[in-house]
């Protein structure tokens, strides 16, 4: 468990805990991978790293790491064929963990304001 979590209430943290993933805040934290994500959604079908490379000017062989970090997040399918691979975004994957981590977000915070206020009607707490 990492040390963002420790100090929740059990239920927020165990709301909260899984959608926590590093390698997915990795992959999302970086502007030319976002590129590469949107080029990925308004592209119907899967698209070849050749194609891909043309929306954000790196190197091929730059756009090929930048997808398999996408893809070790599980944000992007990847596919052969033949001599080819070619990628799709994972839109389901991408919603259900951005979904995921605003409702257990909405939770963590109710239980937090919950918490806040059982304190502030028994005098714990004061604003300054």
């Amino acid at each position: 468990m990492n040390d963002a979590t420790t100090t929740l209430p059990d239920a927020s943290r165990d709301a909260l805990t899984p959608y926590l993933r590093p390698e997915m805040f990795r992959a999302l934290g970086d502007p030319t991978r976002l590129t590469l994500l949107a080029r990925l959604a308004t592209t119907p079908g899967a698209s070849t790293v050749t194609e891909l490379s043309s929306c954000c000017g790196v190197h091929l062989s730059g756009v090929s790491r930048h997808l398999k970090i996408l893809h070790d997040a599980g944000l992007v399918g990847a596919e052969r064929q033949g001599r080819e691979v070619r990628y799709r975004l994972d839109c389901l994957a991408l919603s259900e963990v951005l979904r995921g981590m605003a409702e257990a977000l909405e939770q963590c915070h109710a239980s937090c304001c919950q918490a806040d206020s059982c304190r502030t009607q028994q005098g714990e707490r004061t604003d300054d």
